[in-house]
């Protein structure tokens, strides 16, 4: 009889508290956005299955308290992997790839390898767009400051603007690992909307004569340009911003794969396969991090709040600059393609296109907008290392 008493005692639903049973409810939420609605499924999904797995009570599968004295400098555990290992479930085990910094990276060099930086080597005013859109980074970033969030927690709030989910979770696990959960969902979350953010924006700030401008075609950019581009990247982002070089080296890494056209194997493993692998691993350690205690509190719903004027102010930064530039140009930018420069690739390029064809059937601006949607790539990045560099 005490033995069946205790083994009912050991049950989770005995042992559940209400904040955990509400984390459980978010995670169906979550769940069934991914799958019903599709909105970023790849990655929404195993973060809100983490974050069913690490509320079930009595798991053990995530220890906060391990992570806590991880970053206690008086711990004798303190930046050691030790205790992790010693007294870690599964998903402390799988975290420390993002403590470390190297699922985001390995998750670049996929990007790069799918990424054609053709589109803004054609046209490197694209550039400026891409840099452009980083302005909701730091608006944010001093708005949240001045709600009371400290200068590393602004931080990472404020790379939600730049709409690149291992961006933010590389910065995040670097200056506020306790914010990462919500900063991660809500990066995903309004990457996944921006169809539905991006269009008014877009009307609000242009006339119908400029939505409807057509640019003219591209110029063919040569394999050599296309090979010669990553390298010339890394090594001048690295060399002024060094704490840039992990991401956008990777990044760039991936890409130099793809264009060199002798290491296919490696392209495509880099791809399909790695990427696969780690998205897998990055889901379910971010989603480990939603605890009750870390994520059921008003800080996350002003996050979720700032998050998306982060990522508005980032759209019409692009905007308002191609705006801006045509009023020196002789050969006028469409600035549509301005939103783009947030670094949510391919999607924002095709909303561009959308919005264009609807005042020109015509239009074809896909093309144009690749060429800020992938500098807001390498905006984004080099943002995240500006304010690692200020903020580490």
């Amino acid at each position: 009889m005490a033995e069946i008493l205790e083994f009912f005692q050991t049950m989770g639903f005995m042992n559940m508290s209400w904040q955990q049973g509400v984390m459980l409810i978010i995670s169906f939420f979550l769940l069934y956005l991914a799958i019903k609605k599709q909105y970023e499924p790849l990655l929404l999904l195993p973060i809100a299955f983490g974050m069913l797995l690490t509320n079930l009570p009595n798991a053990g599968m995530y220890h906060s308290e391990l992570w806590t004295n991880f970053l206690d400098a008086t711990h004798p555990d303190y930046h050691s992997y030790g205790a992790i290992m010693r007294e870690g479930g599964l998903l402390d085990i799988l975290y420390i790839g993002v403590k470390a910094g190297v699922y985001p990276c390995l998750i670049f060099i996929g990007v790069g390898a799918m990424t054609d930086f053709g589109p803004l080597i054609a046209n490197p005013k694209s550039l400026l767009l891409g840099a452009a859109a980083q302005l909701g980074i730091f608006l944010t970033f001093l708005a949240a400051n001045a709600l009371g969030f400290n200068e590393a927690e602004a931080g990472s709030i404020g790379i939600i603007g730049g709409a690149d989910g291992p961006t933010s979770i590389f910065l995040t696990s670097k200056l506020a690992p306790h914010l990462l959960g919500p900063i991660a969902i809500a990066a995903y979350s309004y990457m996944a909307l921006v169809p539905v953010i991006q269009p008014p924006i877009m009307r609000a700030l242009t006339t119908k004569k400029e939505r409807a401008i057509k640019m003219r075609q591209l110029r063919t950019v040569s394999k050599t340009e296309k090979i010669v581009f990553p390298i010339v990247i890394t090594a001048v982002v690295a060399l002024i911003l060094p704490d840039a070089a992990p991401l956008i080296g990777c990044l760039m890494l991936g890409n130099l794969m793809k264009e060199c056209g002798v290491v296919d194997r490696l392209s495509k493993t880099a791809q399909n396969e790695l990427m696969n692998i780690v998205v897998i691993f990055l889901g379910l350690s971010v989603g480990a991090t939603a605890t009750a205690a870390s994520f059921l509190n008003i800080r996350t719903l002003m996050i979720l709040a700032m998050g998306i004027i982060a990522f508005s102010c980032g759209s019409a930064g692009g905007v308002l600059l191609a705006k801006l530039m045509n009023v020196f140009s002789k050969e006028k930018i469409n600035p549509l393609i301005g939103s783009a420069g947030v670094s949510a690739v391919p999607m924002a390029a095709r909303v561009s296109q959308t919005v264009g064809q609807e005042e020109n059937p015509s239009n074809f601006l896909l093309m144009h907008a690749m060429g800020p949607n992938v500098a807001g790539v390498i905006g984004s990045a080099v943002a995240a290392g500006i304010l690692l560099t200020m903020l580490g």
